[in-house]
Parts: C-alpha cells; structure tokens; sequence
C-alpha cells in the first residue's frame, strides 16, 4: 500500500482501539467532487482505492471524477479505472500453475538478462491447500486419516512445489492441507474487514479488499470485504503490482425485507437469490444487499449468499458493515482492537448500514420478503434451476425425460453384485455434505446433525447404495459438532469426516464402490446424487451420476435415508421406526429454536482463536516435506510440474498481434458453456488424450489422481481442453466428449489430436459458441488450454466476466456476435474458413470483420464486436498476454 499524491486532500486521521490511523476521506473526497454519500457501499470502496492510489499515472483524477457522473446518470458510468486489490488468495488447483508461472517468469527474466527475483509478490498472498482431498474412504472412522495419507501420495511433488514458493517468493504464505478451505479461512481468520498497513512511519486504515484466483472468493463479501474471482493470470498480475482494468460496474440493489419462515434454511434462501438474480440478469455487475432485512440474517447466512455470486453470475454479493459485522469478528476470535477500528472506520467512511436517510442510488433494484422463502434444491445441471422441495421427484422426471430420454424406463431396477438391494433411475448413490456455500454456517450444520440425532433415535439409517460423505470447511466445524454430541449421530448414518477440503463439490467425490459403478454402467443408470455446495454441471461430481441436486446440509442427510429422487421428502415417509410406524421428515426436522441453542451452547470465540494460533505450522508430514531454496525453480522431470512455454524465446518487445486469414472451426457449441465443459476438473478417463499420455509416463490409472491435481502441468492439461465427458460438439451432432472432426477429410477425432494436426499444417483455429459462454469457476486453464491448442478466437453471444478477461490475458480474442445473429442462424458446419481483418490495428471495442468461406467457395461477411472492453486488455492482448506484458514492464 503506496499512498498517492493526494491532489485531493483528503487524508485524515481517525482513533480506534487506543490509536491513531491515517486514512483517505470520502467525506473530505466529497467537498470537491459533490455529494457522494448515496453511493453503493461497495463502490464507495473503490472510490476510496482511487484516492489512496491517485498518482497522475495509472490514477488519475478524472477516474475519482467519474463516481459523482456515476450518481448523476443514475447508476451508469462505465469510465475505466485502475483499482489495487489489497491481498490475493489462492487455493491449490488454481494457486499451483500460478506458482508455476511465476515460476517461469524469473527464468524468463533471467533468460532476458535481468533479475529474476523482480518477480515477487508486491501485495501479500496466501495459499490455501484444500482442493485436493478426494473421498475414496468414506463411511468409516478411519476415512480422514486415509484420505489425508493418499493424498500427501498423490500430491508430494506438488507440496514439494509449494514449499519451495513459500520459500522463493517474498509476501506469500500458504496454509498446509487439512486445514480447511480457502474461503472459510478467509472468513474466519485471515479477512479483517478494514485492512492496516505501515508507511514512512504511519499506519494507514483501508478497507480489506482482495481478488481471489477461486471465484467464490465472494464469500467474503458477507464480512463486507470486497472481494471477487479473477483468473490466475489476473491474480499474479495484481500481486505483482499491476492494476486490475475495469470499468465503474453498475450495482444492483437487492432489497431484504422480513424475517425466514421456520423450516427454511439458508441455503434454501442462497438458491431462491440465485434463481431471482440470475433470472434478472447481473452478469459483471455488482449486486449489494440492503434494507430492514438484512439485521435479521446472521453474518454466515450473508456469507453463504455471497459464496454464490458467480452462481448469479455477478461479480460480487456485498454487505455493508453493521453490528452483526462486529459480533461475527469476536465470535471468531479478532482482536478487540480491530473490531474497534472495524466500526470507528465504517462509520467515519460512510460504510456502515444504516435505515435512515434515502436509500442508497443504485443501477436497478429487485426485492425479497425472506417470509417467501420455502425449502428447496437445484438441478440437475444448474445452480440457478431453483426446485421446491415438494416438486422434487417432478424435477427429477422432467429430467429423466428431457435430459435423458429414459421416461419411458421409470422404475426399472437392476440387481447390484453381492448385495440384497436393487438399484435404478432416481436413486441416489451420493449424499455429501460438501463445499465452502454451507460450511461456513453452524446453523446448518448443527441441523443437519439434529437431523441424524432425531434419525438415529427412530431407527433410521441410510440407504447402503448412497455413499455419504462430511467435508467441513474448517476444524472449528469438528470442533462444535464433536462439543454437542451430533458428530457421533452424523456418523452413525455415515457422516463421517472424510477431510477439510473442497471435495465433491470440485468432483473429488472419489469412486463408487465397484458393485454400484458397474450396475450404473452396465445398465445406462440416471442415478442422482444430492450435495450441500456449490456447483453442480454436467460430469463434474461424478462420472457416473447424470443428475445433481444442491441441497442444505439437512436435507442432504434427509436424502441419504430416502435413497431416491423418486420420494416426496415433503409428503411420503422416509422409512419406518423400530415399531414399524411411518417416520416422514417433519418428524425429524428440528426447529430454529433448537438450533440457534445448539449453536449458542456449542460454538465458542476460543475454538477459532486455538485452531487458527498456529494455521501456517500445518501437520508433521507438511513438516516432514524437504525442498530447495533456489531463487529459480529446478524443474524436476514430473508429469504433476513442468515449465510451460508461454515465454520461450520471448522478444523483449511486442509484435502487433496478426489478422486471423483461414481458421478452421474446433468446435461449434451450444449455450451455457463452462469452464468445467472446457478445462474439466474431475477424474481422468484411462482412454482419454490425457490419460494416454500419463500412461505413456508410466502412472498407473490409480494415480491418475484429478485434472484439478494435474494442472501444473501443461502437457495435461493441454490434452485436457474441452475433454469433458458431456461436451457437445455440434460438429460431431449426436455425441458427447471431446470429439471434433477434421475438416480437409471429415475425420472424427478426438479435439486435441485434431488441434495438433492443425498446428503441424501452420492453420489457426477458431470456437464458436453461444450464450454465457465460459460460467462457472475462474478457471485459467479454460484459457491456457484454449491457445495451447492454437485457438486465435472464441467467437460467441455472450462472455461471462472472468473467463473473458482470462481469454485476453492469454492472447486469444473474444468476438461477439451481433443481437439476432449466432453461429446457428449463419448455418455453420464447421467446414467453412474463417478470416478476421482488422486484429493487428485493434481497438477497444471495436467492430471487427469476420468472413465466411463455405466449402463450395462461397463467402459472407459478419460484424462482430470485440470483446476487448479497455485499453489495459488491448496492452495485454498486444504483448500476447498479460504475463508477457508484466515481464515486459518490469524488465524495460
């Protein structure tokens, strides 16, 4: 934190806590820009980042003047600004190949004959290792240990890899496995709400502001710090000093008002939001949560809304600060000081939610009485496809109906090898209690454990089909549920502990045992399962379950005593009691009041303080891990590690990028493609073009371990572009997988081996799509796969926000089409050439050409509009990606 010239003056000093703090005054900011006190909370953040960084430069005062035009054209002003991130958080599968990159970096810049070690985090970072737990033990009490113990074999090199990080790079500091996951680490430890930081002798105070390289790093909104995902080519950027490019964002306004129905959750209020606002349409703007009833949501409910902002597709869920801030910040163990300063600086700010005076002025507004809210799930495929619990096994028939075209098989049961049950389609083989949405929240938690009790206490157990899993999002949960009582319950229906880490969530769901997989398969099975996160996309949880329902924590222990989709949870009984007497959920629902004691009784501010005392020290096998201390990484021969070739004999200075002239098509695809449909993060299938190479490597099938695991290395994860198993290449119509076909002879292969033979004949290639192209995770590898494979352009209807951004800063370029126009009102094959002038004089925004040539000869000509929004992207663009523009600038 550098603070700025301060043309302004507006820097001021505030006590809290028994001292003083400098800080840039947004009442001070006011006098010379106008009144600025109706503006969004969350965009008072970044007009505060503006002051503090105003140099002339990067910052100027015109970018400061543009809030005032923000307010007076009613929430619209999409000048570009230069805003600083605070901090950077990581978790593994997106932190390694950020590390790796960096990496390769110093051995560029050692390669261009400067020093290596200019590439070191200027802001503070820190890693948190929790996405590579995989559940092959469940059920049992030895399941945590030995899935900890396969996955410290599985991911040594990567650990390896990571110690010598913390050592090599200054500003970074990783949280060893079994700790928890990133996003409740950052909510219950390492996020302060209001940041500090020492400069020439004074502390400054500034909001806790921070990009995240997951993109539910806006879980942390519900602490009200501001904070989004970004790609991890974004992410290094920023932690090296860059700015993040962006535009003034519009602000939705999502008024609250009421109070929660007994019987609701708060995921079951997380996935009503998530229908409302994807419903309306927020994709790259700010969504900000204000009105009387906000007071009446706890901080993890809001904590669990905000973990779901990319769900919705904005790109943040903010809350403003109030008093429920300050009691969360002592309830998970802050020094009092800082609370103290949390509040002294929200209130001096103008960031303190408050009902009186005129609401703040916002782009738009939608509102939710939370009485409304009423228990539900989501699915089969999407996390904004909101189903009431009572409509349930209707969903599931539409499903098996539409999405599967086995309507006509309901209630067709196969016999599983060596058992005394059946299975069939609905059935659900599992039920997981998984992911940062839900574990951050006692409340659903301790329910779902009241559950089991209740459960337990009648007689029920679950169905032996489903395999059950808990994987709580820090060891403060284990704590509490084994404090109350409830873990022996949860694991009695088997809910044991299988890790600290985003699990089934990220499709580290581990295999189904053998009997169950092979009845699947061997009969073309729909079976379901049923989890308490996040993301719930084709082939993402399983590679054997088609649909997947989001569900609290509750109700996923609810379904894994039913077994089935098929059951009516609201109306028809789970199953029988000892005496042989229909048990139905209501009889086994706890109330809120039951709740909120078990909460009150049982979570304490120590059990934060005593976990998180030593949280960087990690086990004694972290400890137990050697490495080098080199300042340039010795890259060891891994198929897990491998130094990638972005900027091999990288000239010191830029080409002009050049126009695309006879691209063939890769892939032409539908809407709503994620960035789990481009770079998959599951299991690797054995005949795969990813799985044929480990093999060539001499790693077992066993050791495969995930594509999550496996994306230090670009060899992976270059064979794993566009290879999830329900791709849909219209292409290759009427398959699903990585299939195209090569156009000179129509053959049908798999894409990455059709994108090799393309780059051996010097041809480029272009991917169409449709809406929302790129939703889901802030996955780099989405775009370093695309321009390893020599993908030019992505030519769609519409880009979500970071997937956009991640596509320029690894040199490709996002075209858009035209209202009314897509590549299936054009009659696109995939036959046709495709030119596109005009890409070597690029400008922001700018419409460029793109021409058609069929297989017979003839030609059309398309506008398109680039998707290049700011003058930064056209730098990055230019340079071949942002990466290479930093190397660049540093080395100049």
């Amino acid at each position: 934190m550098i603070p700025g010239h301060d043309s302004l003056k507006t820097k001021k000093t505030l006590d809290a806590g028994g001292k003083t703090y400098s800080y840039y005054s947004l009442d001070e900011a006011s006098q010379q820009l106008g009144d600025v006190s109706r503006l969004p909370v969350s965009l008072k953040y970044l007009l505060e980042n503006l002051l503090r960084y105003e140099d002339g430069r990067s910052v100027d005062t015109s970018m400061i003047d543009a809030f005032s035009g923000w307010l007076k054209n009613g929430g619209k002003n999409p000048v570009e600004i230069a805003y600083r991130p605070a901090r950077v958080l990581m978790q593994d599968f997106t932190g390694v190949p950020a590390v790796v990159d960096l990496a390769a970096m110093r051995d560029a810049m050692k390669a261009l004959g400067d020093d290596p070690e200019k590439i070191n985090p200027l802001a503070p970072v820190d890693l948190v290792i929790d996405h590579s737990v995989m559940v092959d033990y469940f059920g049992t009490p030895e399941a945590f240990e030995r899935n900890v113990e396969r996955e410290y074999e599985r991911n040594k090199e990567r650990y390896q890899f990571l110690k010598w990080g913390q050592g090599a790079f200054d500003n970074f500091r990783v949280v060893p496995p079994g700790t928890g996951i990133c996003h409740q680490v950052n909510l219950e430890y390492l996020g302060q709400t209001v940041w500090t930081a020492e400069h020439e002798g004074e502390t400054y105070a500034y909001p806790d502001t921070l990009v995240g390289t997951d993109s539910h790093t806006t879980m942390v909104n519900g602490l009200s710090i501001l904070g989004w995902g970004v790609g991890g080519i974004e992410a290094e950027a920023a932690m090296l000093g860059q700015p993040v490019s962006m535009l003034i964002p519009e602000v939705i306004g999502f008024k609250v008002t009421g109070k929660m129905p007994e019987g609701a959750t708060a995921t079951d209020l997380v996935l009503t939001v998530t229908e409302m606002l994807r419903k309306k349409g927020v994709v790259g703007k700010f969504v900000e949560f204000y009105g009387p009833g906000v007071r009446n949501m706890t901080l993890e409910d809001r904590a669990t809304i905000g973990n779901m902002s990319p769900e919705f597709g904005s790109t943040c869920a903010f809350f403003p600060v109030d008093e429920e801030t300050l009691r969360y910040l002592r309830a998970t163990g802050r020094k009092e000081d800082r609370v103290e300063l949390v509040e002294a600086y929200a209130k001096a700010q103008g960031l303190w939610l408050t009902d009186e005076g005129a609401d703040p002025v916002f782009t738009d507004t939608l509102e939710l009485d939370l009485g409304d809210v009423v228990p539900s799930i989501a699915g089969p495929k999407r996390p904004q496809d909101r189903i009431a619990l009572k409509d349930a096994p209707q969903g599931f028939d539409r499903a098996l109906d539409e999405e599967y075209g086995l309507l006509a098989e309901k209630g067709k049961q196969v016999p599983v090898e060596g058992a005394d049950y059946t299975i069939g389609h609905g059935d659900i083989a599992i039920a997981a209690i998984t992911s940062c949405t839900n574990t951050s929240n006692p409340s659903i938690l301790m329910a779902a454990g009241l559950v089991a009790k209740k459960a337990r206490e009648r007689g029920l157990t679950r169905k032996p089909w489903v395999k059950t899993s808990l994987a709580p999002g820090s060891q403060v949960v284990t704590d509490y549920l084994e404090k109350s009582g409830l873990q022996d319950d949860l694991d009695a229906l088997g809910f044991n502990l299988v890790g600290y880490g985003c699990t089934t969530c990220i499709g580290n769901s581990g295999p189904l045992p053998d009997p169950i997989h092979d009845a699947i398969q061997g009969n073309n099975l729909a079976v379901a399962s049923v989890l308490s996160g996040n993301r719930n996309f084709e082939g993402r949880i399983s590679q054997d379950v088609r649909a997947n329902f989001l569900a609290s924590p509750p109700l996923v222990v609810a379904f894994a005593i039913a077994g089935s989709m098929n059951i009516n949870l609201t109306t028809d009984p789970l199953g029988q009691d000892k005496d042989g007497n229909d048990v139905y959920l209501k009889d086994i629902w706890p109330t809120s009041h039951e709740i909120a004691e078990m909460v009150r009784a049982n979570v304490t501010p120590e059990m934060f303080a005593e976990r998180y005392a030593e949280v960087f020290k990690g086990d004694a096998r972290w400890q137990g891990i050697s490495t080098s201390s080199s300042e340039t990484y010795e890259w060891p021969s891994s198929t897990y590690i491998a130094n990638p070739p972005y900027f091999r004999d990288m000239d010191p200075h830029p080409k002009a990028p050049e126009p695309i002239e006879k691209a063939r098509v890769l892939a032409l695809l539908g809407d709503s493609i994620t960035t789990d449909h481009i770079s998959p993060a599951g299991a690797i299938a054995e005949d795969s073009p990813a799985g044929e190479y480990l093999e060539s490597h001499q790693v077992a099938p066993r050791e495969f371990n995930s594509y999550g695991s496996r994306r230090g290395n670009h060899e992976v994860m270059m064979r794993g572009t566009f290879a999830n198993i329900r791709i849909k290449n219209q292409m290759v119509p009427g398959t699903e997988g990585g299939l195209t076909k090569y156009a000179p002879t129509e053959t049908v292969m798999p894409i990455y081996d059709a994108a090799m033979k393309y780059r051996s004949e010097g041809t480029p290639l272009v991917v169409f799509a449709g809406e929302q192209y790129g939703t889901g995770s802030s996955r780099d590898w989405a775009a370093k796969g695309t321009i390893l494979l020599g993908v030019k352009a992505v030519v769609a209807n519409s880009f979500e926000r970071i997937h956009r951004s991640n596509l320029i800063g690894m040199g490709v370029l996002p075209l858009q089409f035209s209202e009314g126009e897509s590549w299936t009102s054009l009659g696109l094959d995939g036959t046709e050439e495709i030119s596109i002038a005009g890409v070597e004089t690029l400008k922001p925004r700018e419409n460029l050409e793109m021409t058609i040539r069929s297989a017979d000869g003839t030609e059309r000509k398309v506008t398109l509009l680039a998707r290049i929004d700011t003058q930064d992207e056209l730098d990055y663009f230019r340079n071949g990606g942002i990466l290479q523009y930093v190397i660049r600038k540093l080395a100049a």
